[in-house]
């Protein structure tokens, strides 16, 4: 099995910033895209930024020039560095992995994490 584990949430003052993390550990054999996403309360689930393992990253057109993802395939985290933080970036942040757990068959699979809670005051 996979496992991702997030971690790096917090409440945090509007301006300030925060470091999520998010590590996967199991039976992997390589891991394509990496990606956040957040939920705010009675909202759905909206993609954030990703990243390939090529280093070709997106961004949610809110969240440009003030959040940088980057990951450290080494030890299969990803990270999401926020800064400028605005009450709107409130909600759960969830990691998303596209896991291929062996050589062959070339499945490819997508790991979710548990959520990590981001909470921004004004």
């Amino acid at each position: 099995q996979v496992q991702l584990v997030e971690s790096g949430g917090d409440l945090v003052q509007a301006g300030g910033s925060l470091r999520l993390s998010c590590r996967a550990s199991g039976s992997i054999f390589s891991i394509n895209t990496m990606g956040w996403y957040r939920q705010a309360p009675g909202k759905q689930r909206d993609l954030v930024a990703d990243i390939t393992p090529g280093g070709d990253i997106y961004y949610a057109d809110s969240v440009k020039g003030r959040f940088t993802i980057s990951r450290d395939n080494a030890v299969n985290t990803v990270y999401l560095l926020m800064n400028s933080l605005k009450p709107d970036d409130t909600g759960v942040y969830y990691c998303k992995m596209a896991v291929q757990r062996q050589p062959f068959p070339v499945y490819v699979y997508d790991y979710w994490g548990q959520g990590t809670q981001v909470t921004v005051s004004s």
